[in-house]
């Protein structure tokens, strides 16, 4: 059987950079992605800058549990392994853009639809992964499950960032509710797992990242690096490591737990 490392939003910002690191440990790599644009450009960089390295790309919605069983079918037929789960993919609204979607992110006037879609992407669907491709993990009695938390798995946002003065009076667009909902149900996703599987040699652990900087506004990156010990946002190659370790033998006790690695934010 070949070993391979299943990656779900692997084309974002961070996927991309789950995938490298991954590549850089040998894995061959199975890259999940709705965006099939942003997934075909993904896969010709990784080619070639790890030319040894098997990647097959899928682009669905795995929110559709029909379109993971075609993936699942797909690649038991090939004899193919899933050592590696890592359960990326999520929908993280940017605030400037919901002011007139979901009601500026404010509880009273948020929508309910959007809502149960953001815990759809973000938690049942990590579920549906571990569902189909966990048993397989199980059989074999080895294998990493790795769902990628926030510190907002951690903590409430401290809606006061979302406005220049920090006057929590003046913010108009609050960070939504649901995000933070589906990051705490990560969390406790990964603990459930872990002690259903951990008979099986199957870990699962929760890689729980801090803000990480992409063109925010400049009063959104000042304020929120006031709130973090090293008082700057995380660059986006600052996980790699972590990631693999969790996929590696070097983490092979280590079950049901959170990797923090957010500057040192949520010790406040």
């Amino acid at each position: 059987m070949v070993e391979f490392s299943i990656i779900t939003g692997s084309a974002g910002l961070l996927g991309y950079q789950h995938a490298v690191a991954l590549a850089e440990l040998g894995h061959n790599l199975i890259l999940i992605d709705l965006d099939k644009k942003k997934l075909i450009l993904q896969v010709k960089k990784l080619k070639k800058q790890f030319p040894k390295v098997k990647i097959l790309p899928f682009s669905c919605d795995i929110t559709n549990e029909k379109k993971i069983l075609d993936i699942k079918k797909l690649i038991t037929q090939k004899k193919f392994y899933p050592k590696i789960l890592v359960n990326n993919a999520a929908l993280n609204p940017k605030m400037k853009k919901i002011k007139n979607l979901e009601g500026s992110g404010s509880i009273e006037r948020y929508d309910l639809d959007f809502l149960k879609r953001e815990i759809d992407v973000n938690l049942i669907s990590a579920f549906a992964m571990i569902k189909h491709f966990g048993p397989l993990m199980s059989k074999k009695k080895n294998g990493s499950i790795i769902n990628i938390g926030s510190d907002l798995s951690v903590n409430a946002p401290d809606q006061s960032v979302y406005h220049k003065s920090e006057k929590i009076n003046k913010v108009k667009n609050y960070k939504p509710i649901g995000y933070s909902l589906s990051k705490f149900g990560i969390v406790g996703l990964t603990k459930y797992v872990a002690t259903y599987w951990g008979h099986k040699n199957v870990r699962c652990n929760t890689l729980v990242l801090g803000a990480v900087e992409n063109k925010q506004p400049s009063f959104l990156k000042e304020n929120v690096s006031k709130r973090i010990p090293l008082r700057r946002w995380a660059k986006k190659n600052e996980y790699k490591k972590a990631l693999q370790f969790l996929a590696s033998d070097d983490s092979s006790y280590m079950t049901g737990q959170m990797l923090i690695i957010d500057g040192g934010r949520s010790t406040w």
